[in-house]
């Protein structure tokens, strides 16, 4: 009975040993402009610059990695927006303030303080972080691994598959992944179809205007019953009458520049190197935080690295 009974378990146990740790990719520039609004500027260095922006991207990384403890993390910086879709139309991202002074210099010092914890740092000057962290994540699939996308931009809802999940930052809890079936349950559509879907419903944090007249929930209908923005425009282009006038009119009416958004929301893969496994050096973070004038969070990261009591 006892050869039995751990035969029985075996299987359970090897299962749970054999699920991997996720690779964590952090939108920074969403994170900083995240904490930068959110924390008061009172927040300071040893010289009164605000640092909140980089008190708030590292203190949401921690957060993120005690919650699901990541073999690595990878955090990644991109470009303002990319040519290529300004190109495609100039009102992209045209609506958004420049970025203020006191981020500006944050921005600047963060690779150094992100690195100096044993993060990965990978940026791209011609594409955004987006596509970076779509990137990461699509390498990290390929080589059998999972990857959390920590961000709040819907635009990485593309991303999420059996191997891929956005990791959600919440106020009133532990942070939540949205997986397929969340995307799912959240808009009636498949991740794949994201693209599709922004391009109709559009994206005001993006500056893009979708069809006219048309919701999300419209949105969503045309793409379970067409598959996609193509399949859309070519049922309404062969039955006109297969969908409401005001619906054929929004399609058809604007359907060169709807392409052009699903492109615009479309990320990009490039090359980027999968990261080894690397856990977060925290003292090594705790000295550049005091080299930065920031006291309390090198204090913090003494604490977790063990340097003090």
């Amino acid at each position: 009975m006892a050869a039995s009974l751990s035969t029985a378990r075996a299987p359970t146990l090897l299962s749970i040993s054999l699920v991997p740790a996720p690779l964590l990719i952090a939108d920074v520039p969403w994170l900083l402009y995240r904490a930068f609004f959110a924390l008061p500027k009172s927040i300071v260095d040893g010289e009164g610059r605000p640092v909140n922006a980089l008190l708030g991207t590292v203190n949401a990384l921690l957060s993120a990695i005690e919650a699901r403890p990541p073999r690595a993390v990878a955090a990644c910086l991109g470009a303002e927006q990319a040519a290529y879709r300004v190109e495609l139309y100039p009102p992209y991202h045209a609506h958004r303030d420049p970025m203020p002074p006191e981020l500006a210099w944050q921005w600047e010092h963060t690779p150094k303080l992100l690195a100096s914890l044993g993060w990965t740092v990978e940026g791209s000057e011609e594409l955004e972080a987006d596509d970076v962290m779509f990137s990461f994540a699509r390498g990290e699939a390929e080589a059998g691994g999972r990857a959390l996308l920590l961000t709040g931009d819907r635009d990485l809802f593309q991303a999420v598959d059996e191997h891929t999940a956005i990791l959600e930052l919440r106020k009133d809890g532990k942070p939540q992944e949205i997986g397929p079936q969340q995307v799912h349950e959240r808009y009636g559509i498949d991740p794949e179809q994201v693209p599709d879907f922004i391009a109709l419903r559009g994206d005001s944090s993006d500056g893009l205007p979708g069809a006219p007249g048309i919701g999300a929930k419209t949105a969503a209908e045309l793409l379970r019953r067409h598959g996609s923005l193509e399949g859309a425009l070519s049922a309404v282009r062969s039955s006109p009458t297969s969908e409401r006038p005001r619906v054929v009119a929004a399609l058809m009416d604007n359907a060169e520049q709807l392409e052009d958004f699903r492109q615009i929301a479309t990320l990009v893969r490039i090359d980027v190197q999968r990261p080894p496994d690397r856990v977060t050096d925290f003292a090594s973070g705790a000295r550049v935080a005091d080299e930065m004038g920031m006291a309390r969070l090198g204090s913090r990261l003494a604490v977790l690295g063990g340097v003090e009591a």
